[in-house]
């Protein structure tokens, strides 16, 4: 997935009200970025450290920013939970998941379950569909080497009924998997963080025991662009 227009440098000041950041420019300009993330975000809101912003296609947009990445470290992370769906129907196609392939159509924003909509729609022609729900995995509390991503960073009663939804799939004949992509690059595994939703690695368990699948991706990020890259280990 590239980028619309080159991603401008800056220095957070902070985040508040949940979609609203405020960044300093290089040239020393402070503007209001929009925040796509309804997370708590935590590892990824540090006051200090050096984001990335993309401009508004639209001109006539109040914010004329959106916050797309922050350096942590040596490594750059996407926080806009907007894109996550995008890259991971773009790495299917492509064929960069091995599990995933062999589809006859791909569909995105599918309605099913219970007034949701799954992310990403595999149609085969023998009916037996495969039903992909993403999920945009940030926080890296632990810093040190060989130590995990975890999902989630709040609590998630939308992410529970999520998995609940994929594992009704599974009873009715078709595959159903949970991905979870990583848009960083500096892990090699994930887990879960049972301390901060208990309730979520539970309904997970449930899940995965009833057929759903799990994968989980990273990215590789530049300020040009960003792209699924290769499967990391899934720790549960």
């Amino acid at each position: 997935m590239k980028f619309h227009a080159p991603l401008i440098k800056g220095q957070l000041i902070k985040r508040y009200k949940r979609f609203m950041a405020d960044v300093t420019l290089a040239n020393g300009d402070v503007v209001t970025a929009h925040c796509a993330n309804s997370g708590s975000m935590i590892s990824v809101d540090e006051p200090g450290a050096e984001v990335w912003l993309s401009p508004a296609k639209n001109p006539d947009r109040k914010l004329k920013f959106t916050w797309e990445m922050i350096q942590i470290k040596r490594s750059l992370v996407g926080i806009n939970t907007q894109h996550p769906n995008t890259l991971v129907a773009e790495a299917i196609v492509a064929g960069k998941v091995p599990s995933l392939t062999g589809f006859d159509n791909l569909r995105r924003e599918v309605k099913y379950g219970n007034n949701s909509r799954i992310d990403v729609l595999l149609e085969m022609t023998d009916g037996r569909n495969c039903y992909v729900e993403v999920k945009n995995v940030t926080m890296r509390r632990d810093l040190t080497k060989g130590a995990p991503v975890e999902f989630p960073d709040g609590i998630t009663a939308r992410g529970t009924k999520h998995l609940a939804e994929l594992s009704d799939m599974v009873k009715e004949g078709h595959r159903a998997v949970m991905f979870y992509l990583l848009q960083r690059g500096d892990a090699d595994s994930m887990a879960i963080a049972r301390d901060i939703d208990p309730t979520y690695g539970e309904a997970l368990d449930k899940a995965r025991k009833s057929g759903v699948e799990v994968i989980a991706f990273n990215c590789k990020l530049t300020p040009k662009e960003i792209n699924v890259a290769k499967p990391v280990e899934f720790l549960g």
